[in-house]
């Protein structure tokens, strides 16, 4: 089976060369542009959106992504059922999985939600359409960049709408190159926005090179206001030589999160439900996203121990390895995770308190340690730590080297834990809080990496209160 991915403007030509990638018994054929193709597409974005989509109000931008969002949620819909069917043969994800994490994940273009993005942001989305009052005085007006070019990874199913919605919502051109490994969603919805709105078929567009292919790269980036970068922090460095100075670079690189437990929390009644949404946030793209789970800190103290609860997320582990089993990992994987377990058991031996849960044959690995003094990543893949604690300010030291990588935390706490704990988390580098079995779902307007999502990509133009009462003096009427 053989289908095409991205998407192209109109740009006079038909004929472009191809890049086949392949999957099991699926290829997907994707257009690989030459040069004067590829800036053909940069033109043709860049005049289009400037004509096009900067005379949209921001209200009907809002509606059209809305309403395409919707049709991505609704199951009988042919965008939908085409996702369902050809991601987990792209990704390796089971379908289910696939099925939840993108009804979770496109909850959040909905269009009420795009409303948020935008006050969240702006607090007057009208500031990108007219010149709006400021409190002062004077006006102002948010303007969004000629083009966009995001560079996105694939290691999450559909996440490159997020900036390519955002670059829609400021009314820029856009274009996308998308992930060897997961180069269909971008492309389905650029699609689906040119047929539900055609007058926007040329203001964006979805494309593919081979990464670090210096003569596209410079010559986009060259042509883009703004170059937004997602992958690991060896490829965003490359990115960035590549960006010139006159282009702004947004990197988002890699990040760790984790969960904390309260001991108030730990009763016989609340410790299952908390185990089993923590398990769902491990089991969620087998922890692949930024937001995903390395490990838990448990405190001690409540009626259930940090080893019981460890347990207990063992079982909900299982369980979930039932109905929702994990991708089939690469040699590559297998061979490291068993040599990471082998490890894991060995320690046992000379570490006091330390367990090591489930098999060699499970889909899933629970590592229990005492009150561990070293924040250790999750090798991911449904491995996840479990540590006791005393106090959060013990284990402080130990988060805070890791900084520039923390972001998000899963909380189970009281109230005035959790805010009291928050003032020492944000402290060390943590930039998102948020319920337990929530991790994966970011909600909409939320900071990422403690940035914001439409700010940063648009620039303010002021017309201050002196050149008002100024012109007054100009005016017909003053006659």
């Amino acid at each position: 089976m053989r289908i095409t991915a991205g998407y192209i403007p109109n740009i006079g030509e038909t004929k472009f060369d191809k890049k086949i990638l392949k999957f099991q018994d699926l290829e997907v054929e994707l257009p690989l542009l030459t040069l004067e193709q590829l800036q053909k597409v940069v033109d043709t974005v860049k005049r289009e959106s400037a004509e096009i989509l900067k005379s949209l109000s921001v209200s009907t931008v809002v509606d059209i992504i809305g309403y395409v969002t919707e049709q991505f949620l609704d199951r009988s819909s042919s965008y939908r059922q085409q996702a369902e069917k050809l991601l987990p043969i792209v990704t390796g994800y089971d379908e289910e999985v696939i099925r939840l994490g993108l009804t979770s994940f496109l909850k959040t273009f909905r269009k009420h939600e795009l409303q948020r993005f935008l006050v969240e942001d702006l607090g007057n989305p009208l500031l990108l359409d007219h010149f709006q009052p400021r409190a002062k005085g004077g006006f102002s007006k948010a303007i969004g960049p000629e083009l966009i070019t995001h560079v996105w990874a694939g290691n999450v199913p559909a996440l490159p709408i997020w900036s390519f919605v955002s670059g829609l919502l400021v009314k820029a051109g856009n274009i996308g190159k998308v992930s060897s490994s997961e180069p269909l969603f971008a492309g389905w919805f650029a699609k689906a926005l040119a047929e539900i709105e055609p007058s926007l078929a040329n203001c964006f567009a979805v494309v593919w090179w081979k990464g670090g292919d210096e003569k596209r790269e410079k010559m986009i980036f060259e042509k883009s206001n703004l170059v937004i970068g997602y992958g690991n922090n060896e490829t965003l460095q490359a990115l960035k030589k590549q960006v010139p100075i006159t282009t702004r670079f947004l990197p988002f690189g890699h990040k760790v999160s984790f969960g904390i437990i309260s001991k108030s929390a730990l009763d016989a009644h609340k410790a299952w439900r908390i185990a089993h949404q923590a398990a769902l946030d491990v089991i969620r793209y087998d922890q692949q996203g930024c937001y995903s789970p390395h490990l838990f800190y448990v405190q001690k103290g409540g009626k259930v121990s940090p080893v019981e609860f460890a347990r207990l997320i063992a079982g909900e582990l299982e369980n979930f390895e039932k109905r929702y089993p994990r991708r089939k990992l690469s040699m590559e994987e297998s061979v490291a995770l068993a040599s990471w377990r082998q490890k894991e058991e060995m320690s046992t031996f000379t570490e006091t308190g330390k367990e090591v849960l489930g098999t060699s044959t499970h889909q899933w690995t629970v590592v229990f340690e005492e009150e561990e003094k070293v924040f250790t990543a999750s090798p991911l893949n449904r491995v996840i730590r479990v540590i006791s604690f005393e106090k959060l300010e013990d284990i402080l030291p130990y988060i805070k080297p890791y900084r520039s990588f923390l972001q998000t935390i899963g909380m189970a706490a009281t109230p005035k834990e959790l805010f009291h704990w928050a003032e020492l988390l944000a402290n060390v580098g943590v930039t998102r809080i948020t319920a337990l079995g929530k991790m994966t779902s970011p909600e909409a307007g939320w900071h990422h990496d403690g940035r914001f999502n439409l700010m940063d990509l648009i620039q303010m133009v002021d017309i201050e209160s002196s050149a008002i009462v100024d012109s007054e003096q100009f005016a017909p009427y003053v006659d």
